[in-house]
């Protein structure tokens, strides 16, 4: 089964669309899919809105490839259990996000030996269909692996959350006055 998430705060149909196109061509397939904000309806994938907790993780634990939007609570949950997975960042241009940080997101996860990232729905298609011919063992990651690649990722998350320095607002000081 492949299990797929974009969230629940946007919709994210460009991913979606891309899902159930893939489908149509492989529909021996089950694809599941976290839908979260979309009105769209699919023919080829299971899209439900919203999930319980229990339910997302029972989907993740019987998932073989996950697919999804750059978001941490993605990433963060398929490396923790040694999934591999294709991410999809989200693009302010198409209105799926007010900017484009999950491309930055993307970027530094590419690093990781289980993460796959694509751009549109032809390099989805594509890794999709390598997924299939390596009867979707994408390199999967030890735990052991998972922390030692994600510790600076970690680390620099909790200096963010913990470290009491607001950041430079390079506006106020373009302003001449100083930043809080």
């Amino acid at each position: 089964m492949i299990f797929t998430t974009v969230g629940t705060q946007l919709p994210f149909d460009r991913l979606l669309r891309g899902m159930d196109s893939w489908a149509a061509r492989n529909q021996d397939v089950n694809i599941v899919a976290q839908a979260g904000a979309s009105s769209s309806r699919f023919a080829n994938i299971h899209a439900v809105s919203q999930l319980s907790q229990s339910e997302f993780r029972d989907h993740m634990n019987a998932a073989r490839l996950i697919v999804g939007h750059a978001g941490m609570g993605t990433i963060l949950s398929a490396t923790e259990l040694g999934l591999p997975v294709i991410l999809m960042p989200r693009l302010a241009k198409f209105g799926e996000h007010r900017n484009d940080h999950q491309c930055d997101t993307a970027r530094e996860m590419a690093r990781l030996s289980n993460v796959t990232i694509v751009e549109d729905g032809e390099s989805l298609h594509q890794a999709l269909d390598l997924a299939r011919a390596r009867n979707f063992e994408i390199p999967r990651m030890s735990s052991a692996d998972t922390a030692s690649e994600l510790d600076p990722l970690i680390d620099t998350i909790r200096d963010f959350v913990w470290n009491d320095t607001a950041p430079v607002q390079v506006n106020a000081l373009a302003n001449g006055r100083q930043a809080a």
